[in-house]
């Protein structure tokens, strides 16, 4: 079964939804705008319940089928939020808004699953229902597990659930998914290195910050290089660095910020423990302090065996076996999307965005070619998951 007649019938309405998703961006939580345009198209198409306010600014439609000897529920999710980046290409429906954009791809991936939304409400072959989940707030706010401890899971009865984001560099028409870890953990850290401050040409009066600060990034790296199974993956990145404000005052505090990130539960843990260890006696090493805190997180995602085989199952259905790369390597980038596969099987899965800007780049723009993929796909997997009894 190839790209849905339906749904590319309608590929130029759903590029019109995209671009409108695209001219008015809304970060995190603050959605309201963008969960108000889905919540209508939803109750447009017919969904049989539309429900607002999952995970403070999430949107749910259910759509039944007309089967009626199952009470199965499979959940589609998507991300609505974008990022505070300013948009520098001159599109006709670029960003309206100052200093935000869709720079990720979410407004692509909200469309498609309207799109899937639309064919489903309308033919509705299939004996069960679909969850088609709306989340905000994927862009480091948890907007996932927001919507899971709000009840997703267990009020709308979802068995198991699927997600999927585009990747510019894969081809147009085609997936990528593995089973196991796909996407890493991410542990967001704050080190305050706490010496003495003092004059700039007298160092022995003072316990230089920085100078402890700068042992302490050099030796973080050796975290990854030394201490952790070279067949195994982890990035330690310090990102920000904060001390003083003259050019003759050795500062009293210096702080570091950055992030973590593993394909393991186990493998996290060790690399935050090591994280504290080195930066508390590098720091008493010099006569300062240093403490680590650490907060932002969202787990790996891992997706489960049998999910992944179905889910790529069925996209070789829609564009045939060559084009679904089984077995794609894991990236170290994050998704809140890892808190839903924490509480029911499922997969997430790539798609082929073509020769684009790489995500969180200010040129980055969704293609609309690819929308129709996605969309059959997530039809054809509560189709296909969720069959008629004959």
């Amino acid at each position: 079964m190839p790209v849905l007649e339906r749904i590319r019938d309608f590929a130029e309405t759903m590029q019109a939804w995209r671009h409108d998703l695209h001219a008015h961006p809304e970060l995190l939580y603050d959605v309201e705008r963008t969960a108000g345009f889905v919540a209508e198209k939803l109750r447009s198409f017919g969904c049989d319940a539309v429900v607002t306010g999952i995970g403070r600014t999430g949107v749910v439609g259910v759509i039944r089928g007309k089967g009626r000897a199952s009470n199965r529920a499979i959940g589609l999710r998507a991300d609505m939020d974008a990022l505070p980046i300013q948009e520098v290409r001159d599109l006709p429906y670029r960003s309206t808004v100052p200093g935000m954009m869709h720079a990720c791809g979410h407004d692509g991936h909200t469309t498609m699953l309207l799109g899937a939304a639309k064919y489903l409400a309308e033919t509705r072959d299939f004996d069960g229902a679909a969850v088609l989940i709306f989340q905000p707030a994927e862009e480091g706010g948890g907007g996932g597990e927001a919507m899971v401890e709000d009840g997703l899971m267990e009020r709308f009865g979802i068995e198991s659930v699927y997600g999927m984001h585009n990747i510019p560099g894969m081809a147009v028409g085609t997936f990528a998914v593995r089973p196991g870890p796909i996407m890493a953990s991410t542990d967001r850290f704050t080190i305050t290195v706490e010496g003495r401050g003092g004059h700039a040409a007298l160092p022995q009066n003072a316990v230089d910050s920085v100078l402890v600060a700068s042992h302490v990034i050099i030796a973080l790296q050796s975290i990854v290089s030394r201490n952790i199974d070279p067949v195994q993956s982890a990035v330690v990145s310090v990102c920000t660095l904060e001390a003083g404000d003259a050019f003759n005052v050795l500062p009293q505090t210096v702080t570091l910020r950055g992030t973590v990130r593993t394909l393991s539960s186990a493998l996290r843990t060790q690399v935050r423990a090591r994280i504290e260890t080195l930066v508390a006696e590098i720091a008493a090493g010099f006569g300062a302090t240093g403490v680590t805190e650490f907060g932002g997180s969202y787990p790996v995602t891992e997706n489960h065996p049998a999910e992944t085989v179905f889910m790529a199952d069925v996209a070789a259905a829609v564009v045939g076996e060559e084009n679904v790369d089984r077995a794609v390597a894991p990236m170290m980038t994050a998704e809140d999307f890892s808190y839903m596969l924490e509480r029911r099987p499922g997969a997430y899965m790539f798609i082929g965005n073509g020769d684009s800007a790489s995500l969180h780049h200010p040129h980055y723009d969704f293609n609309d070619a690819a929308a129709p993929y996605g969309a059959s796909l997530w039809a054809r997997l509560i189709e296909t998951g969720l069959p008629l009894q004959a």
